[in-house]
C-alpha cells in the first residue's frame, strides 16, 4: 500500500450493502426458533438464505464497488501495483504431488456401484453358506442403524424384514458412492501400480478401523460378524472399484484456470493474460 496526497482524486470502494446484516438476522431467528417456535427457525432460514445470495451477488462474478471523492489535502491510501510471477510446470517442484490429471466424478459414481454390487453378492454367498439365508448379512448391515437387530435371534435374523432391506440398501449404496468417490480423488496421486494395491490395502486398513472401534460401539453386533468374510468383501469392492475407475479416461484439471472460472462463473480475463499452471 502507498499513501499519497489526494488531489480532488476518486478511489473506488466496495459498494455498501445490507445483506450481511440481513444474513446475520436469519442466522439469529434460525438458532431463536429452536426455544421458541418452529416458524421463528423458518423465517430465520429464509433470511438467512436470501442474505447469502445476495452477499454472494454483491462481489461475484465482479465485485460492486462505487466512486468516492476524497476531500482536498487528505492523504488517500491506494493499492500498490505490484506484478505476480507464475511458477512454470516443475519449476520449483511446482505440482511435485498435485495431478495435472484426474478421473471424472462419474468414474468414481460407476466404480463404486461396481464394487458395491460385487460386495453385495459375496454377502449373499455368506449368509446363504453360514446361515442357510442371504438376508442374514443383510440384516446385519441393518443393525448398524437399527439397534434392535443386533439382539435379534438367528432366525429372525435369516428372515426377510422390509424395513431392514430398505436401511440396508440405503446405508450399503451411500458408502459405495461415496468410497467411489474417494478412491477416484485419491488413485491420481498414487504412483503407476497403486490400483490394485489400493484395492488390497485400503480395504485392510479400513477393516481393521472397523473391528477396532465397533467392538466398543456395539459389542454385540462385534460378536455376530464374521470378519473373514469381511475382510473378504471389502478386498472385492476394493478390487472392482479401482478397476473400474483405472479404465476411465482422464481429465484435466481446472488448476490452471481462474477461481471465478472453476466456480462455474464467468470472469474477466485480460486479452493477453496467460495463465500458467
Amino acid at each position: 500500500m502507498a499513501i499519497e496526497e489526494n488531489t480532488d482524486k476518486l478511489i473506488e470502494v466496495p459498494a455498501p450493502t445490507a445483506w450481511p446484516m440481513i444474513m446475520a438476522l436469519g442466522l439469529t431467528l434460525s438458532f431463536a426458533g429452536l426455544v421458541t417456535n418452529v416458524a421463528v427457525s423458518m423465517v430465520g432460514m429464509i433470511l438467512f438464505i436470501a442474505g447469502a445470495v445476495g452477499w454472494f451477488g454483491e462481489v461475484l462474478p465482479i465485485e460492486h464497488r462505487e466512486s468516492v471523492q476524497i476531500e482536498p489535502g487528505v492523504e488517500a491510501i491506494v493499492p500498490a501495483e505490484i506484478g505476480v510471477d507464475y511458477l512454470h510446470v516443475g519449476e520449483l517442484g511446482n505440482r511435485a504431488i498435485l495431478p495435472l490429471e484426474i478421473y471424472p466424478y462419474s468414474a468414481g459414481i460407476k466404480g463404486g456401484i461396481a464394487g458395491g454390487v460385487v460386495m453385495a453378492v459375496l454377502a449373499a454367498l455368506q449368509g446363504i453358506a453360514l446361515h442357510g439365508s442371504p438376508w442374514y448379512t443383510v440384516n446385519i448391515l441393518a443393525a448398524t442403524a437399527l439397534p434392535s437387530l443386533a439382539n435379534a435371534s438367528t432366525a429372525t435374523l435369516s428372515s426377510f424384514i422390509p424395513e431392514a432391506f430398505i436401511v440396508a440398501v440405503f446405508v450399503h449404496g451411500a458408502a459405495s458412492i461415496l468410497v467411489g468417490l474417494l478412491y477416484a480423488v485419491s488413485l491420481p496421486m498414487f504412483p503407476r501400480g497403486a490400483t490394485w494395491r489400493s484395492g488390497l490395502l485400503t480395504p485392510v486398513l479400513w477393516s481393521g478401523l472397523v473391528a477396532a472401534t465397533l467392538w466398543t460401539i456395539n459389542p454385540t453386533l462385534n460378536a455376530r460378524i464374521d470378519w473373514g468374510w469381511f475382510v473378504a468383501s471389502q478386498i472385492a469392492y476394493g478390487l472392482a472399484a479401482s478397476h473400474v475407475i483405472a479404465r476411465t479416461a482422464k481429465i484435466a484439471t481446472m488448476q490452471n484456470l481462474p477461481l471465478l472460472e472453476r466456480a462455474g462463473i464467468e470472469g474477466q480475463r485480460e486479452p493477453n493474460e496467460n495463465v500458467d499452471l
